[in-house]
């Protein structure tokens, strides 16, 4: 019988192109372990991601949106805007897939993508990266089977440390593994459940076996990685208080919704860390050794933990109020007192952030980092991405080249062009013209997204629908046309004094099609109507 946990592991291999295969990256400015004085570099620093379930990057809809593979290597590079620490990635739930189901249609583009992640987690040349020594999957992992998950595995060069629905050597899985960063032997555990009816106990048990014999190769201290969710990775804790870190990973997930990470939690000496999904954030622990001792105290005010959540709520809504503020004359001035605000409360963060150091021994300090454009691009992951993109908009191109739009139903309409409409409603044109939705389709083609199934459908007239567009076959339909929000207009445009326009005056539904979270940081339809409305259209 498999053991119901599979897993566990240090990380051994790789990150975004460039993140450099090594047991925790040792820069100059480096402290031996057990020497750090109190206002030191840390010994190893611990970047934690939980369910990143193959968000390459965000949606661009807004700005100011969180995630992305590129902003978060340009973070690790900048050492999350502190001095560098010798430092690894760990990561816990689904890695290289959004859902645990495929739908057939998508299959190749999601292959694509969830192999362009794991060569972007190759082993590179640069030294100012760390790398991703291993990860604890989800079920996503595996929705194509035990054979695909492994060759992922070997692409992103990542040990694979847990498992979900199938057995550890199917999928290349360790029991245990120990590494170094910084000069500390950090043992990693990976826990998921083989079988739906998995408990927690045994879990609890294979965590212990697997501590002990880390234990036994000199293993210093230990992090489990548990793609099980925060229930089960809590008990856990209570059953194993030898962890230094659990990071709380979702055994599956489903979906482009975006989670908020919940407040860290210490149990015992233990701290249970859980970011939010789609690599929106990232945990950062900072690890303190002295007077060689590897039991760390906390100096990070985990006790705050959900004061700190809801600073960081508000400092995540003032920042989309800020990036939903329309250029204009007035804009700076507008954006001034928001942006007093915010820096005020960011600045509240950090110093709540940083606790009390214990007098002797070690100690740790945790953060949570937002992944934001202001971090920058790394250009190396930049230019993976792009490569992916261009080989999906070629293949989808070609792919779907025969897939053509659905005949119009018996007596129904069909999508005509905002060129046919325009023939009658000159102003509502001219009101059109000046909105994004005017060059919605250009925005995707400028970046060889015009036909990936992730984005096309937002971005073209009648998409999938009878009588409009596919992702091959746009003619006149590109762009948010006036038909995507009054309906197929072919027997108005025959006959506009007996045939009425489908849907005249549309409603919220109609917006929040395409515009909702994650999508956009929030849709008040009642404040944006306004944008795409003027004289002869509305207004």
């Amino acid at each position: 019988m498999p053991s119901p946990l599979l897993a566990s592991g240090l990380l051994a291999a790789a990150v975004l192109p460039g993140f450099v295969a090594c047991d925790g990256c040792r820069p100059k400015e480096q402290v031996d372990a057990g020497t750090a004085p109190m206002s030191a570099t840390p010994t190893a620093r611990l970047y934690l991601v939980s369910d990143f379930a193959a968000a390459l990057e965000p949606c661009g809809c807004v700005k100011d949106q969180r995630g992305g593979m590129d902003r978060f290597a340009a973070l690790l590079a900048s050492g999350s805007g502190t001095v560098h620490a010798p430092a690894a990635i760990l990561a816990a739930g689904p890695l290289f897939y959004m859902d645990s189901k495929i739908v057939p249609v998508k299959a190749e583009q999601e292959k694509a993508k969830a192999l362009a992640i794991a060569q972007a987690f190759q082993p590179g040349n640069r030294k100012d990266l760390p790398a991703l020594l291993a990860f604890a999957p989800g079920v996503n992992d595996l929705a194509f089977g035990a054979a695909d998950l492994k060759a992922l595995s070997k692409a992103s060069g990542a040990t694979i440390v847990g498992g979900a629905g199938a057995g550890g050597a199917a999928v290349g899985a360790v029991g245990h593994v120990v590494r170094e960063v910084g000069g500390i032997k950090i043992g990693i555990l990976g826990a998921a459940a083989a079988t739906p009816d998995a408990g927690t106990d045994e879990l609890a048990a294979t965590v212990k076996q697997e501590l002990a014999a880390a234990k036994g190769e000199g293993a210093q201290t230990f992090v489990l990685l548990a793609a099980i969710g925060r229930g089960a990775a809590k008990r856990i804790a209570d059953d194993v208080p030898e962890l230094a870190a659990i990071v709380v990973g979702s055994k599956a997930t489903e979906g482009d919704s975006n989670t908020e990470a919940p407040p860290v939690e210490r149990l015992g000496d233990t701290l249970i860390v859980e970011t939010a999904n789609h690599l929106q954030t990232v945990g950062v622990l900072d690890l303190y050794v002295r007077d060689g001792k590897y039991l760390f105290a906390d100096a990070s005010n985990t006790g705050e933990a959900r004061k700190k959540v809801d600073l960081s709520k508000e400092i995540q809504d003032l920042r989309g109020k800020i990036a939903d503020l329309a250029d204009g004359p007035d804009a700076d001035k507008k954006r001034a007192p928001l942006r007093d605000t915010l820096a005020s409360k960011e600045s509240e963060l950090r110093a709540l952030e940083k606790g009390p150091i214990p007098a002797v021994g070690s100690y740790s300090r945790f953060a949570m980092r937002d992944v934001r454009p202001d971090a920058g691009k790394d250009e190396g992951v930049a230019a993976r991405m792009l490569s992916y993109y261009k080989k999906v908009d070629e293949d989808n191109l070609r792919t779907f080249a025969t897939k053509m739009p659905l005949p119009p139903e018996k007596d129904g309409a069909s999508y005509v062009g905002v060129e046919v409409c325009s023939s009658c409603h000159q102003d509502a044109r001219k009101v059109w013209d000046k909105t994004a939705h005017a060059h919605a389709y250009k925005t995707l083609s400028d970046q060889y997204k015009a036909h990936n199934l992730d984005c096309v459908g937002c971005h073209v007239t009648g998409y999938d629908k009878p009588g409009g567009s596919t992702v091959a076959h746009v003619e006149k339909l590109t762009d948010v046309q006036c038909e995507n929000c009054h309906g197929a207009g072919s027997k108005h445009a025959a006959a506009p004094k007996s045939a009425k326009i489908p849907n005249a005056n549309p409603g919220a539904d109609v917006c929040t099609t395409c515009h909702h979270p994650p999508h956009v940081h929030a849709f008040d339809v009642a404040a944006k109507r306004p944008l795409i409305l003027g004289p002869g259209h509305g207004g």
